[in-house]
């Protein structure tokens, strides 16, 4: 198997690292960077457990290759907090009951707040339509949905 050298700039650090040509992104956040939060699921997009940010954009990693990623700049779940102050979507979420398990959590903040990025003023049929593509099998999504509300409100308020 012939190894690539990549670069990534992962949650505002850069590296530089050799991947297999067959080498998924989630695979290589996951083993290589030590950033479990980022979390294999299905493997076919389905899940949305391996949910990363590339440009503000949601996306599955468990469909990229690492090569393919060469030069991207990504934030994964634990980018997302300042030191040991957590972001308007990860504080909604312990706040408002919205994590249970946990195993979907990661994948739900992140495609939560590629959504405030792209939609600072949500409302709840577009945050459902919006976390589709993310499974969680504990909660149901009404404590989510509470929380991405709340977040938006806390972002606005943040920002006046």
């Amino acid at each position: 198997m012939s190894m690539h050298p990549i670069t990534l700039k992962v949650n505002g650090k850069p590296h530089t690292l050799l991947v297999k040509s067959n080498e998924l992104l989630v695979n290589v956040l996951r083993d290589k960077l030590f950033l479990t939060g980022t979390k294999y699921g299905c493997g076919i997009a389905e899940c949305g457990a391996c949910t990363i940010m590339k440009d503000k954009r949601s996306i599955m990693s468990c469909l990229v290759p690492a090569v393919v990623a060469d030069g991207w700049e990504i934030t994964t779940s634990e980018g997302l907090s300042k030191g040991d102050k957590l972001s308007p979507v990860q504080e909604a979420f312990v706040d408002l009951a919205a994590i249970q398990c946990g195993f979907c959590t990661p994948g739900m903040v992140v495609t939560a707040t590629a959504l405030l990025h792209e939609n600072p003023n949500p409302d709840e049929d577009f945050i459902r339509d919006y976390l589709r593509g993310n499974f969680c099998r504990c909660t149901g999504y009404v404590a989510m949905s509470k929380a991405v509300l709340a977040a938006a409100a806390k972002m606005k308020e943040e920002a006046q």
